[in-house]
Protein backbone atom coordinates (compact mmCIF):
# COMPACT_ATOMS: atom_id res chain seq x y z
CA UNK A 1 0.00 0.00 0.00
CA UNK A 2 2.73 2.26 0.55
CA UNK A 3 4.31 1.88 -2.44
CA UNK A 4 1.59 2.43 -4.27
CA UNK A 5 1.16 5.86 -2.17
CA UNK A 6 4.21 7.05 -3.02
CA UNK A 7 4.45 5.39 -7.13
CA UNK A 8 5.19 8.24 -9.38
CA UNK A 9 3.74 6.06 -12.14
CA UNK A 10 0.34 6.77 -10.96
CA UNK A 11 -1.40 9.36 -8.60
CA UNK A 12 -3.25 8.62 -5.66
CA UNK A 13 -4.88 10.43 -2.73
CA UNK A 14 -4.45 11.54 1.04
CA UNK A 15 -7.65 12.95 2.36
CA UNK A 16 -6.59 14.67 5.58
CA UNK A 17 -8.22 16.38 9.02
CA UNK A 18 -10.57 12.81 9.54
CA UNK A 19 -11.61 13.47 12.64
CA UNK A 20 -14.76 10.81 12.96
CA UNK A 21 -14.91 6.95 12.52
CA UNK A 22 -17.70 7.52 9.96
CA UNK A 23 -15.84 9.21 7.60
CA UNK A 24 -12.26 7.02 8.12
CA UNK A 25 -14.76 3.90 7.05
CA UNK A 26 -16.14 5.69 3.94
CA UNK A 27 -13.11 6.61 2.60
CA UNK A 28 -11.46 2.95 3.45
CA UNK A 29 -14.85 1.83 1.16
CA UNK A 30 -14.14 3.65 -1.35
CA UNK A 31 -10.22 3.00 -1.70
CA UNK A 32 -8.80 6.35 -1.18
CA UNK A 33 -5.28 5.32 -0.81
CA UNK A 34 -4.60 7.80 2.54
CA UNK A 35 -6.52 9.54 5.15
CA UNK A 36 -4.44 11.86 7.69
CA UNK A 37 -5.12 12.63 11.47
CA UNK A 38 -3.81 15.84 12.73
CA UNK A 39 -2.24 15.27 16.34
CA UNK A 40 -1.47 19.08 16.49
CA UNK A 41 -3.78 20.35 18.88
CA UNK A 42 -4.21 23.45 17.48
CA UNK A 43 -5.81 22.31 14.73
CA UNK A 44 -9.02 22.73 13.78
CA UNK A 45 -9.21 19.46 12.32
CA UNK A 46 -7.58 18.06 15.80
CA UNK A 47 -7.80 14.34 16.24
CA UNK A 48 -6.59 13.01 19.76
CA UNK A 49 -4.83 9.56 20.10
CA UNK A 50 -7.85 8.62 22.34
CA UNK A 51 -10.42 9.44 19.67
CA UNK A 52 -8.65 7.96 16.77
CA UNK A 53 -8.25 4.59 19.33
CA UNK A 54 -11.93 4.09 18.91
CA UNK A 55 -11.69 3.52 15.21
CA UNK A 56 -8.26 3.55 13.62
CA UNK A 57 -7.02 0.23 14.31
CA UNK A 58 -10.06 -1.77 12.22
CA UNK A 59 -8.60 0.74 9.64
CA UNK A 60 -4.88 -1.19 9.16
CA UNK A 61 -4.31 -2.67 6.00
CA UNK A 62 -7.41 -1.02 4.33
CA UNK A 63 -6.12 2.20 4.25
CA UNK A 64 -2.75 4.01 5.02
CA UNK A 65 -3.08 6.24 8.12
CA UNK A 66 -1.06 8.89 8.35
CA UNK A 67 -0.38 10.86 11.64
CA UNK A 68 0.59 14.49 11.16
CA UNK A 69 2.53 16.15 13.94
CA UNK A 70 3.66 19.82 14.39
CA UNK A 71 7.02 20.18 16.39
CA UNK A 72 5.58 17.31 18.86
CA UNK A 73 6.46 13.88 17.01
CA UNK A 74 8.88 12.61 19.63
CA UNK A 75 7.93 10.49 21.12
CA UNK A 76 4.37 10.86 20.68
CA UNK A 77 4.44 8.87 17.30
CA UNK A 78 6.34 6.43 18.00
CA UNK A 79 3.79 5.25 20.92
CA UNK A 80 0.92 5.88 18.42
CA UNK A 81 2.94 3.45 15.50
CA UNK A 82 3.02 0.97 18.71
CA UNK A 83 -0.43 1.07 19.35
CA UNK A 84 -1.31 0.36 15.55
CA UNK A 85 -3.18 4.18 15.24
CA UNK A 86 -0.50 4.96 12.12
CA UNK A 87 1.34 3.39 10.06
CA UNK A 88 3.64 6.42 8.58
CA UNK A 89 4.80 9.73 10.13
CA UNK A 90 4.05 13.64 8.48
CA UNK A 91 6.09 16.42 10.15
CA UNK A 92 4.40 19.49 9.37
CA UNK A 93 6.69 21.92 11.99
CA UNK A 94 10.52 22.85 12.14
CA UNK A 95 11.65 19.69 12.48
CA UNK A 96 15.06 18.94 11.14
CA UNK A 97 16.76 16.23 8.96
CA UNK A 98 17.95 14.58 11.68
CA UNK A 99 13.89 13.75 12.83
CA UNK A 100 13.48 12.42 9.61
CA UNK A 101 16.38 9.91 10.38
CA UNK A 102 14.93 9.17 13.45
CA UNK A 103 11.67 7.61 12.22
CA UNK A 104 13.35 6.37 9.22
CA UNK A 105 15.86 4.43 11.29
CA UNK A 106 12.78 3.07 13.07
CA UNK A 107 11.14 1.66 9.94
CA UNK A 108 8.83 4.40 9.78
CA UNK A 109 8.25 5.92 7.03
CA UNK A 110 8.22 9.85 6.55
CA UNK A 111 6.50 12.43 4.67
CA UNK A 112 8.11 15.98 5.06
CA UNK A 113 5.88 18.61 4.43
CA UNK A 114 7.45 22.00 2.81
CA UNK A 115 6.32 25.24 2.22
CA UNK A 116 6.93 25.72 -1.63
CA UNK A 117 9.00 28.76 -0.91
CA UNK A 118 11.36 26.85 1.07
CA UNK A 119 12.00 23.77 -1.00
CA UNK A 120 15.04 21.69 0.52
CA UNK A 121 18.77 22.13 0.05
CA UNK A 122 19.65 18.84 1.86
CA UNK A 123 20.04 15.21 0.54
CA UNK A 124 16.40 13.22 0.60
CA UNK A 125 16.08 10.32 1.45
CA UNK A 126 15.81 7.69 -1.36
CA UNK A 127 13.67 5.13 0.88
CA UNK A 128 10.33 5.26 2.50
CA UNK A 129 10.02 9.00 2.06
CA UNK A 130 8.46 11.40 0.58
CA UNK A 131 8.33 15.42 0.19
CA UNK A 132 4.68 17.06 0.70
CA UNK A 133 4.90 20.74 -0.87
CA UNK A 134 2.36 23.45 0.36
CA UNK A 135 1.53 26.64 0.39
CA UNK A 136 3.49 28.68 1.96
CA UNK A 137 1.33 30.02 5.53
CA UNK A 138 3.33 32.38 7.04
CA UNK A 139 3.76 31.77 10.79
CA UNK A 140 1.15 29.48 10.77
CA UNK A 141 1.67 25.23 9.36
CA UNK A 142 0.11 24.46 6.42
CA UNK A 143 -3.80 24.55 5.89
CA UNK A 144 -4.22 28.10 3.91
CA UNK A 145 -6.79 26.60 1.90
CA UNK A 146 -5.45 28.27 -0.72
CA UNK A 147 -3.12 27.14 -3.90
CA UNK A 148 0.62 28.66 -4.96
CA UNK A 149 2.57 28.87 -7.87
CA UNK A 150 2.61 25.06 -9.57
CA UNK A 151 5.55 25.72 -11.29
CA UNK A 152 8.06 25.64 -8.35
CA UNK A 153 6.60 21.78 -7.65
CA UNK A 154 6.79 20.82 -11.25
CA UNK A 155 10.40 22.43 -11.47
CA UNK A 156 11.16 20.40 -8.10
CA UNK A 157 9.78 17.09 -9.72
CA UNK A 158 12.01 17.70 -12.49
CA UNK A 159 15.20 18.57 -10.72
CA UNK A 160 14.57 15.55 -8.32
CA UNK A 161 12.94 12.25 -10.20
CA UNK A 162 13.79 10.13 -7.62
CA UNK A 163 11.55 12.02 -4.98
CA UNK A 164 7.94 11.29 -4.90
CA UNK A 165 6.30 14.39 -4.36
CA UNK A 166 2.81 15.17 -2.73
CA UNK A 167 0.96 18.16 -4.21
CA UNK A 168 -1.12 20.22 -0.95
CA UNK A 169 -2.83 23.45 -0.39
CA UNK A 170 -6.22 24.83 -2.23
CA UNK A 171 -6.84 21.71 -3.94
CA UNK A 172 -10.63 20.88 -4.68
CA UNK A 173 -12.54 18.80 -7.52
CA UNK A 174 -12.35 21.90 -9.79
CA UNK A 175 -8.77 22.70 -9.91
CA UNK A 176 -7.42 18.81 -8.77
CA UNK A 177 -7.43 17.45 -13.03
CA UNK A 178 -5.16 20.67 -13.92
CA UNK A 179 -3.08 19.73 -10.49
CA UNK A 180 -2.00 16.55 -11.98
CA UNK A 181 -1.76 17.76 -15.65
CA UNK A 182 0.41 20.31 -14.77
CA UNK A 183 2.30 18.86 -11.50
CA UNK A 184 2.41 15.61 -11.86
CA UNK A 185 2.93 14.82 -8.43
CA UNK A 186 2.69 10.70 -6.91
CA UNK A 187 -0.48 12.54 -4.88
CA UNK A 188 -2.90 14.94 -4.25
CA UNK A 189 -3.21 15.61 -0.54
CA UNK A 190 -6.79 17.16 0.43
CA UNK A 191 -8.43 18.78 3.65
CA UNK A 192 -10.31 21.74 3.39
CA UNK A 193 -11.36 21.53 -0.31
CA UNK A 194 -13.06 17.53 0.58
CA UNK A 195 -15.50 19.32 3.69
CA UNK A 196 -18.59 20.10 4.03
CA UNK A 197 -16.93 21.91 7.34
CA UNK A 198 -13.35 21.66 9.38
CA UNK A 199 -13.23 17.95 10.20
CA UNK A 200 -16.31 16.38 8.66
CA UNK A 201 -16.12 15.33 4.73
CA UNK A 202 -18.43 15.57 2.04
CA UNK A 203 -18.00 12.47 0.25
CA UNK A 204 -19.48 14.17 -3.15
CA UNK A 205 -16.40 16.17 -3.36
CA UNK A 206 -14.37 12.64 -2.39
CA UNK A 207 -15.49 11.07 -5.53
CA UNK A 208 -15.11 13.78 -8.03
CA UNK A 209 -11.69 13.85 -6.77
CA UNK A 210 -11.40 10.22 -7.29
CA UNK A 211 -12.69 11.09 -10.57
CA UNK A 212 -10.26 12.80 -11.61
CA UNK A 213 -7.44 10.62 -10.80
CA UNK A 214 -8.82 7.84 -12.72
CA UNK A 215 -8.91 9.74 -15.68
CA UNK A 216 -5.30 10.84 -15.11
CA UNK A 217 -4.26 7.34 -14.53
CA UNK A 218 -6.37 6.23 -17.63
CA UNK A 219 -4.20 5.00 -20.83
CA UNK A 220 -4.52 7.90 -23.75
CA UNK A 221 -5.99 6.76 -26.81
CA UNK A 222 -4.23 5.78 -29.49
CA UNK A 223 -4.26 8.87 -32.23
Amino acid sequence: MLAEFLSQKTPSLKICGITTEHDALRLAELQVTALGLNFWPHSKRYCSPEAASSFSPQLAGRILRVGVFVNNSRPLASELIARNLIDLVQLHGDETPDDITYFLERSIPVIRAVSATKLPDYQLPTKNFALLIDTPAGSDYGGTGKTFDWSLASDFIEKNPQCPVILAGGLSPENASQALQQVHPCALDIASGAELSPGIKDFAKVNALLASLAKASAPSSPS
